[in-house]
């Protein structure tokens, strides 16, 4: 974006403000795929919340459908969304970083142009919750998190289970080399399927072992829940409590994750979020756990806010078309690594 595109819109900013006779200096104007991002410095005695009511006239005169106006440190922060968005291409993030931590997920980049990763086996990560509305690309984003972690990782030092009720979402990795067994998508199988995880978790604890790693992926918890029951709440409790030690981490993805939805222990255990863009400010807050994330005013597509330990980073996500997926995965299916191992 050009040097006199930014100050033009740092200017219809500065002059808003001081209509409303608030004393603002503009800064910054950092791009990234999804927006442009202006550093506000109010005077003292400014009251926040008279700023935050000016998002509605701060779009109108940037000229945009919204913006996003939040308070960092000792100023605040607009984001406004770019007419014309970038992608942030899985395969040249991964090209770009040839090493990373064991068992980590590429996400994508933070809002400073960051590569940002997901370390699996921390004690602040473990397991974790992939939320949003239709269009916010919580799919895509999973299909990039499981490649990333299949790419960096052979399938002796890590496995996936993976569960996906509508049959479409993770069709891409039927033949992932990491597999412990195909994708499941019926219910009954996937009940099965969590009762053996759970023995072998068992098992594992009491040989003290934590290895290969086991990834189990469930792309629409909402779906399973309403056919499976009580069954699959009581089973992914006892793998979000006790899994980590034994190598084991839940990735759960859905809608809405309401405690009715998920199940309330189930939600307790899931400590990290990757929440896309919900339909209102009540969803937001039941996605987040925070009131005032801002999850609603999201762009969709892939944009998305991480949250951990009461702290939120916003992240463009790593984006990989499903036909480039699948031949990616024919390409690790056909290398020379040994194939992962079916549980008992």
């Amino acid at each position: 974006m050009k040097q006199n595109v930014l100050d033009a819109k740092a200017d219809a900013i500065e002059a808003l403000l001081q209509s409303h006779r608030i004393e603002a200096t503009v800064t910054g104007g950092t791009v990234t795929p999804r927006f442009v991002r202006f550093d506000v410095h109010v005077g003292v005695g400014t009251r926040v919340r008279k700023v935050l009511g000016l998002q509605e006239e701060l779009a109108l005169v940037l000229g945009v459908s919204d913006v996003r106006v939040y308070r960092q440190r000792k100023s605040l922060r607009v984001e406004v969304p770019r007419s014309r968005p970038g992608v942030v291409k899985l395969p040249a993030l991964c090209k770009s970083l040839p090493r990373i931590p064991p068992a980590s997920m590429v996400l994508g980049v933070d809002d400073e142009g960051v590569p940002l990763l997901l370390h699996l086996p921390s004690p602040d990560v473990a397991h974790v919750l992939v939320a949003g509305a239709t269009g916010s690309g919580k799919t895509a984003l999973l299909r990039s998190m499981i490649l990333s972690l299949a790419i960096y990782q052979s399938p002796r030092a890590l496995q996936f289970a993976l569960i996906d009720p509508k049959g479409r979402g993770l069709a891409p990795f039927a033949r992932l080399p990491h597999l412990l067994q195909p994708v499941v998508s019926d219910a009954e199988a996937s009940i099965v399927l969590l009762e053996r995880l759970v023995r072998e978790m068992e098992r594992r604890d009491r040989q003290r072992r934590h290895r290969p790693r086991l990834v189990i992926v469930i792309d629409e918890l909402a779906d399973l829940r309403m056919v499976g029951g009580a069954a699959v709440e009581r089973l992914l409790t006892r793998l979000t409590q006790r899994g980590r030690e034994a190598g084991l981490h839940v990735i759960v993805a859905t809608q809405r994750p309401a405690a009715s939805v998920m199940g309330g222990l189930v939600k307790a255990n899931l400590p990290v979020r990757l929440v896309g863009a919900v339909s209102s400010p009540e969803d937001a807050k039941v996605a987040t756990g925070i009131a005032g994330s801002g999850a609603h005013k999201l762009l969709g597509r892939g944009d998305f806010l991480l949250v951990s330990r009461g702290k939120i980073i916003r992240f463009q996500a790593a984006y990989i078309p499903e036909r480039q997926a699948q031949r990616m995965v024919q390409g690790l299916a056909g290398g020379t690594r040994a194939p992962a191992r079916t549980l008992s």
